[in-house]
């Protein structure tokens, strides 16, 4: 392919219309994020892309695929890019380190820290390395260290590292990004908790990181050493489930669950659809037992599950038992109620169980901040681990703590 035809005026236009929309949204709180991402010409690290999808405020411009299609690499959104800044917290003189690169994100750190401060971007692709190269020579920022490496075992030579940024999605945290962290460094990752991925903010805090913010986000999942992949688990039908965490399930008890008759409740729990119900989902995650999405054949015309989206559920395994979430319109068609549907021979209390965990949510943490999440080294006694629930992983043990809204 060739460049695109880029006229300077309407990229300028274009890229100061995201930085007003974000400010506009409150994503860009700073003047310092701001400023930087008004001044980065983030078109030129895709150059194949039309003006308009390099300069789309909520979407990725994906610059490597797989042979089935899968984004491999990308240049994350513009908003996404700004939430990550922000939680960042960067500074004149800060040494920063980004795991997953692509160019345009490191360029607003190396503006964000100044020339007193260091940028080290790294990626596991040499093609994504080769282009955030070209593009940080092309846009004047060559002061900024391109490495071609694995990111399990973090950048040594260049620590401690008051900001580690990472910009792919991880299932565990490896000891090294904590390890090459100053005492109240910063850490930005898009990390995965029983299948739900936010990026999160954490503080070093001694041998532990304490989470400080959470928004929800998607990012192109990590390679190398720390890759992990979800355990996949058929019920017929063309229903499938996704499992993140904990010990592999074992399917044959729920071997011809979805013949069995199905339970039905209702919570009286009802949201706005608009309302923001990341919380709902996380404490689920975190709190309902053997929570995994629910994901079903697009072309299946199965009426035994009938759920609200068939790409992605709430649900819950318990023994036998099967159950997920769904929403039905109120009388007045302004808001959706919560439901649960249920099979296996407890299939009526287990629907119980997974709506009282909605209910509790309605009551006890609705419009709240969601939870504190703390990330302990792995080995760390339980009785050193403050927290609600526990959830294990290679390298960390991780505090998931509710408090009421």
């Amino acid at each position: 392919m060739t460049d695109v035809t880029v006229n300077p005026d309407e990229a300028n236009q274009l890229r100061d219309k995201v930085v007003d929309q974000l400010k506009e949204d409150g994503t860009i709180v700073s003047p310092g994020v701001e400023a930087a991402m008004r001044k980065v010409p983030r078109h030129l690290a895709v150059p194949d892309a039309p003006l308009d999808e390099a300069y789309s405020t909520y979407d990725a411009v994906v610059t490597k695929r797989s042979e089935n299609g899968t984004s491999m690499s990308s240049v994350s959104a513009p908003q996404v890019q700004a939430m990550q800044l922000e939680q960042a917290d960067l500074r004149p003189g800060n040494n920063v380190v980004e795991y997953g690169t692509n160019g345009p994100n490191a360029a607003y750190i190396a503006e964000l820290v100044g020339d007193t401060g260091q940028v080290t971007t790294v990626d596991i692709d040499a093609d994504a390395a080769a282009r955030a190269t070209r593009f940080l020579a092309e846009t004047g920022y060559s002061s900024v260290r391109v490495l071609t490496a694995d990111a399990s075992g973090g950048v040594p030579e260049y620590a401690p590292y008051d900001a580690v940024v990472v910009t792919v999605g991880a299932w565990d945290i490896p000891p090294a990004w904590r390890e090459q962290l100053t005492e109240g460094g910063r850490l930005v990752v898009p990390l995965r908790i029983r299948n739900l991925t936010r990026t999160y903010g954490f503080v070093r805090q001694g041998d532990h990181l304490v989470s400080s913010s959470a928004h929800v986000c998607g990012f192109v999942p990590m390679q190398g050493e720390d890759a992990h992949e979800e355990q996949l688990l058929s019920l017929g039908d063309g229903v499938s489930l996704r499992f993140d965490d904990g010990p592999t399930v074992d399917p044959s008890p729920l071997d011809g669950v979805l013949r069995t008759p199905r339970a039905e409740t209702w919570t009286g729990v009802t949201v706005g659809r608009t309302e923001n119900i990341g919380t709902l989902q996380m404490y689920l995650a975190t709190m309902a037992p053997g929570f995994c999405i629910m994901s079903v054949d697009l072309d299946s015309n199965t009426a035994v599950v009938e759920p609200s989206n068939k790409g992605f559920s709430l649900a819950a395994v318990r023994g036998p038992n099967f159950a997920y979430v769904l929403v039905r319109r109120t009388p007045d068609d302004k808001n959706v109620e919560y439901g649960v549907h249920a099979f296996g021979p407890d299939g009526a209390s287990f629907a119980d169980e997974v709506a009282d965990c909605i209910r509790a949510w309605g009551k006890e943490h609705r419009g709240g901040p969601g939870p504190r999440v703390a990330i302990y080294p792995v080995g760390t006694p339980d009785d050193q681990i403050p927290g609600d629930r526990v959830i294990d992983k290679r390298h960390s043990r991780i505090s998931v703590s509710w408090s009421a809204a």
